[in-house]
């Protein structure tokens, strides 16, 4: 929890009790469902509440934005990012459902009432968001196919709408065909060694009616 505070100076009190809760709720929950490795579990905070965290060094989400969330797993980065953000909605989508079983319950026991779960496959959800967020679940190409016309056209941010992808490693090859992504390292806020490799991509989307 250190971590977060160490990063994240402006917090509200209710900001630091929502994200002081995550761990409990986390170690709870992954014993009835294992979601989280047990590794990632006692480093919950580095490895994946910091982790989600990072989306919000590069953009800072104004209010009333959108937010989907794709193969949200265990809830990252929607769930955190829903503490940081109370006045934007996030919307996390999975294809499995116990890992959706798991998100419910924690955002029921943090009280969090700008978020909403779908079991589905992500070409199933028919709305647009201002950002698809994700951690690394398909290659950009994939990824694109995936989320293809579910950006909104109008522009609320100071980053224009698109992906905001958490990635790791030399990513020179798969985003070779997307001139218009922008890359930010994440060990450029963050100086544990685990974000050494770590890397949020920014790919802008058209809007298609």
């Amino acid at each position: 929890m250190d971590l977060i505070l160490k990063y994240f100076t402006n917090l509200t009190e209710d900001q630091i009790s929502k994200f002081q809760q995550l761990e409990a709720l986390y170690q709870d929950w992954n014993l009835k469902i294992n979601v989280v490795s047990r590794k990632d579990i006692d480093e919950l905070y580095l490895r994946h509440v910091l982790h989600s965290l990072g989306i919000a060094k590069v953009v800072e989400f104004k209010d009333g934005s959108k937010i989907l969330d794709v193969g949200t797993g265990g809830g990252f980065p929607g769930i955190p990012l829903a503490i940081l953000y109370p006045n934007c909605s996030f919307h996390l989508v999975d294809s499995i459902a116990k890992k959706l079983k798991v998100v419910d319950e924690v955002v029921e026991g943090l009280g969090l009432t700008n978020v909403k779960t779908t079991h589905s496959r992500v070409e199933e959800i028919n709305d647009t968001f201002d950002f698809i967020v994700s951690r690394a679940v398909a290659i950009m190409p994939t990824f694109t196919h995936w989320v293809k016309g579910k950006i909104a056209k109008e522009q609320k941010n100071d980053l224009k709408n698109g992906i905001l992808y958490l990635k790791g490693g030399d990513l020179t090859e798969e985003l070779q065909d997307y001139k218009t992504a922008t890359i930010y390292n994440l060990s450029d806020f963050y100086s544990e060694e685990f974000y050494e490799t770590k890397k949020v991509v920014h790919l802008p989307l058209k809007y298609r009616g």
